[in-house]
């Protein structure tokens, strides 16, 4: 029987996420960043703020969204923990810069704007950050961070491994080949 232990799990999510989520070498090696910002720490105003923009990333459907996982902590608590310095401030600004220019596009704050306002503005974000980088988008980048964060943490968390995936928490036997039917969630792992 083949078991697959934490190390291999964490590098699936990871190619799962296209291989770039930032502070996977830390998670993997269990070595924190050697330079990070001293006393880095986010108000629970900025908490409620990444739990909306996780919110509009995955919303709630007919399973909880993001804000239900506590999405905003997880993040706090991977950028702290595990990004270096430089990703660090990449990914403060890339929030006040999210606010700033979604209050010039919109004429109000995001967390006035409807859910529908949020996700086609994060959308338009998206669009631009998946083109190669130019002195136009190369500030757009932090949303890469933002979604990274937000599916690593809804889908390890219960909610999303038990709700929105398949989960079994002790399966019985090994079972390599599964029928899948259209519509089927996705295994927990």
């Amino acid at each position: 029987m083949n078991f697959i232990n934490r190390r291999e799990a964490l590098k699936s999510v990871a190619l799962m996420m296209g291989g770039t989520m930032v502070g996977a070498n830390v998670i993997l090696t269990g070595c924190a960043p050697d330079k990070q910002i001293e006393g880095l720490d986010f108000s629970e105003g900025e908490l409620a703020y990444m739990d909306e923009i996780g919110e509009a990333i995955i919303p709630t459907t007919d399973t909880p969204g993001a804000k239900a996982a506590g999405i905003g902590s997880f993040m706090a608590m991977m950028v702290k923990a595990t990004y270096t310095e430089e990703q660090q401030k990449s990914f403060v600004n890339g929030l006040n810069k999210l606010k700033s220019d979604f209050k010039a596009d919109n004429s109000k704050e995001f967390m006035d704007a409807t859910v529908e306002e949020r996700t086609s503005y994060l959308n338009k974000v998206n669009k631009k950050a998946m083109i190669p980088a130019t002195e136009e988008n190369a500030d757009d980048k932090y949303i890469l961070m933002i979604k990274d964060l937000t599916l690593l943490g809804y889908f390890t968390s219960e909610i999303g491994a038990t709700q929105a995936l398949k989960f079994v928490e002790t399966p019985g036997r090994y079972e390599p080949c599964i029928d899948y039917k259209k519509g089927d969630k996705a295994w927990a792992i």
